[in-house]
């Protein structure tokens, strides 16, 4: 703790951060890892692992059947001036109930209305309702009620193709991203795990993370530097269908590129990412204090994630912390990156137009993102399954790893099967309610 104090008063004399993360020489690319120069001077380490395929799907395999899994997505989405979203679905929905992800109902077409000025202060999901004008009218009796009239239009008309991608499928590749604090270390179960199945992963460090390079410019962690290393890393690796895996921070990651790239990215997963709301840094926050008042406030920070972090904090997570390599970034680089989380583009609108399957996986005991956000997020997105694991928490992916990995499999694996309508070839039915969710439900449900 003294030598923490001493190095942060180091710091407020020299303006120099003390534990600046820098690139590890002893990877080789022979291990997994490579050092990728985004930009002049700005390398990212990479861990990339092509396995050995014994047998690879033929490429016209796929094309024998091209209506099977193809979903009729239609939507209108109209924004209202006093903060009201309605959401008309008017092709298929592949819907399933929120929480329990239990089989429901498949609607060929609905609507829900959102109150956006209402999102912070509801504590529970309401109930889709019809459109209506407005319960109390600001007019005087006798007087002409004035008509909405919306802010902004949004359709979307478009046939995605939903099928499995199996690891032994050449044009498949997995992506994963961390958030503040993370290393592609935090994926290592999920990394070892997918690859022994045959898929293609690729992990990248952010800047300042890791054994990525690390800009003593607060501008190089803004949300658009971040992304545009994310975007140059996926445009260097995709291949014809990817999946894209985020964490908390990391899931904005993965919500821009399905929006940029909607023919690459196949599906997504997105563990404890929150409510489907634009970035904004808070005003009032610890990380808004000097670089070097927070160096020496680091022990407390670490012992805070931990607690918050994961349900339990025994011996096992501290390790498990350790090995991760997480929330082992410099303090400046921690005091850019959540001052840098400013995206205004990326709101409701932004994700409700999203029309890529998405998995959302959430923590139970998580105390960062409640489970409120993701409910929203879930109500939000016109493909989407929340699974909640009971025993996890904001770093579930290490701490209940096979869980994490059976149900992102599943989801891979998962399409949706319209043969129960008789003609495959007829596109706009809506997918069989039998086979639409993405596996069967964990044992800790």
């Amino acid at each position: 703790m003294l030598t923490t104090i001493t190095d942060g008063i180091m710091c407020c004399l020299t303006g120099k951060s003390a534990n600046t993360v820098m690139p590890i020489e002893s990877c080789e690319p022979g291990d997994g890892f490579e050092f990728v120069e985004v930009k002049p001077g700005r390398v990212l380490r990479i861990r990339h692992i092509l396995p050995d395929r014994g047998t690879c799907e033929m490429p016209g395999e796929e094309a024998e059947q091209p209506s099977r899994g193809s979903v009729h997505c239609k939507r209108k989405i109209t924004v209202y001036r006093h903060g009201q979203l309605v959401i008309e679905n008017l092709g298929d929905v592949v819907r399933s109930e929120i929480l329990h992800c239990q089989n429901g109902n498949t609607e060929p077409s609905s609507m829900v209305e959102v109150e956006l000025s209402d999102y912070n202060s509801t504590s529970s999901i309401p109930e889709p309702k019809a459109p209506r004008e407005s319960s109390k009218s600001p007019h005087p009796p006798g007087q002409r009620r004035r008509r909405r009239k919306p802010k902004r239009t949004v359709v979307i008309d478009c046939e995605r193709k939903i099928s499995s991608c199996k690891g032994t499928h050449a044009d498949v590749a997995l992506f994963f991203f961390h958030g503040v604090g993370g290393s592609l270390d935090i994926w290592a179960s999920q990394l070892d795990f997918f690859s022994r199945l045959g898929y293609e992963v690729i992990a990248p460090d952010l800047a300042g993370h890791g054994a990525s390079s690390a800009p003593q410019i607060a501008a190089a962690y803004t949300f658009y530097a971040l992304a545009e290393d994310v975007r140059a890393i996926f445009k260097r690796y995709a291949r014809r269908r990817n999946i894209i895996i985020g964490h908390s921070y990391g899931v904005s990651f993965c919500t821009f590129l399905a929006h940029e790239y909607p023919d690459l990215v196949h599906k997504v997963v997105m563990i404890n990412g929150g409510g489907p709301t634009a970035l904004e840094p808070s005003l009032c926050s610890i990380f808004n204090l000097p670089t070097c008042v927070l160096h020496c406030l680091s022990p407390c920070l670490a012992w805070s994630f931990l607690k918050a972090g994961f349900a339990r904090q025994g011996a096992k997570e501290k390790q498990l912390l350790k090995e991760g390599n997480a929330f082992n970034v410099s303090s400046f680089v921690l005091r850019a990156m959540m001052s840098g989380q400013y995206w205004p583009e990326g709101d409701e609108v932004y994700h409700a137009e999203l029309t890529v399957p998405i998995l959302l996986v959430h923590g139970m005991h998580d105390k960062f993102v409640p489970i409120e956000e993701d409910q929203r997020m879930a109500e939000i997105l016109l493909i989407a399954f929340l699974k909640v694991i009971d025993e996890g928490s904001h770093m579930v992916m290490m701490e209940c790893p096979e869980t994490v990995n059976t149900l992102l499999h599943e989801f891979f694996l998962w399409e949706p099967d319209l043969s129960s309508h008789g003609d495959p070839s007829t596109s706009n039915k809506a997918p069989c309610t039998q086979d639409r969710t993405p596996g069967k439900e964990p044992e800790n449900k």
